[in-house]
């Protein structure tokens, strides 16, 4: 099979980065594994930070990838929600080989049904982002997906342009909060209007005096999807006491959780999309029930794909560019790769 990986960590100019592949198809698939053929990808930062160089020499070549779009080829004897034929979606497992060939193992746990209504490269870039905005929103965070529940509720998201971003504006939105985003660029101040929010602020700016401008003196929750440290102090200043504030970006430094968090009672929450398939948690099958219900919301047009760019091929220039484009920071959505030679 065709697949697309690394033997050496490398800067992602150089051509030895990622390589073209032909590596022997994955064994037939045992225990909850569905064996798919990968139809399109996409690249989120946790790719290119994978890629980022070290010392380290892969042999054999390490696969990357996780965000896929497929057609399931196999299913293990213990998997029950997929048979030959399905069209699937799911960001997969950091602890495994990874989307970016032809074929791929993974456990059904982990898998979704495609959303109908999108093609594979639509849906390829949806998984890990709508997994992280949504478990972080409505499984570590203490709210709720439906019935406008948090109407009258504020939720200000850092980062709103980028893909955990854009889907956490569509799912908060949906939710009932009204949302304020921050964008610093007129087309990703667009874009996160375009996706439901209410009023957009710029992040290069001190936080509170825009807010103040449009009437805001305290948010009900935040989620920093950006830099942790910079709005650590900003957004314990904002949150209105017992708020909540969602975190997905290691801290660079030691972080303060005193006050004023500890005199608001500010809940702090960390979202991390593997953590169910890294430590096997008996859990895991939420993944699947969540990007089951997320194609349910597609299809019924409540929410929509965040694909900005879909490049063809999936080959090794084409991914080296999507890494040189996410790594720039000033993608917008996301990337995707749809196809192969």
């Amino acid at each position: 099979m065709k697949a697309v990986g690394l033997t050496h960590y490398l800067p992602v100019n150089d051509p030895q980065s990622l390589l073209d592949l032909d590596l022997p198809a994955p064994p037939p698939p045992t225990g909850h594994d569905i064996l798919v053929r990968v139809q399109a990808v996409s690249v989120n930062p946790v790719d290119a930070k994978l890629r980022g160089p070290k010392p380290t020499v892969e042999a054999p070549p390490r696969i990357l990838g996780f965000d896929a779009a497929a057609v399931v080829e196999a299913v293990g004897p213990q998997a029950s929600a997929f048979v030959p034929g399905d069209e699937v979606y799911y960001a997969g497992d950091v602890t495994r080989s990874g989307s970016n060939a032809q074929l791929q193992l993974v456990d059904e746990r982990l898998v979704g049904r495609k959303p109908a209504t999108l093609d594979f490269a639509e849906s390829a870039a949806l998984p890990l982002t709508t997994l992280t905005a949504w478990e972080l929103l409505f499984e570590r965070m203490p709210f709720q997906l439906d019935g406008q529940r948090h109407l009258g509720s504020t939720l200000l998201v850092i980062g709103g342009a980028g893909g955990v971003g854009s889907m956490a504006i569509q799912l908060a939105r949906h939710a009932g909060f009204s949302v304020i985003a921050t964008a610093s660029r007129p087309e990703s101040v667009a874009w996160c209007k375009q996706l439901g929010a209410a009023h957009v602020i710029d992040h290069r700016q001190p936080l509170a005096p825009q807010l103040k401008a449009l009437g805001i003196d305290q948010v009900n929750a935040a989620l920093n999807l950006a830099d942790t440290d910079h709005y650590w102090q900003q957004l314990g200043e904002l949150l209105a006491p017992q708020g909540h504030v969602g975190l997905i970006v290691e801290p660079a430094g030691e972080l303060r959780i005193g006050d004023p968090y500890k005199a608001k009672c500010i809940g702090i929450h960390w979202e991390f999309m593997f953590t169910r398939a890294r430590f096997r948690t008996a859990d895991m099958i939420e993944q699947h029930r969540i990007l089951t219900r997320a194609a349910s919301l597609i299809d019924a047009g409540e929410l929509r794909t965040t694909v900005t760019r879909t490049l063809a091929p999936i080959n090794a220039a084409n991914l080296r560019e999507a890494h040189r484009l996410v790594e720039s920071g000033r993608t917008i959505g996301k990337l995707a790769l749809a196809g192969w030679d």
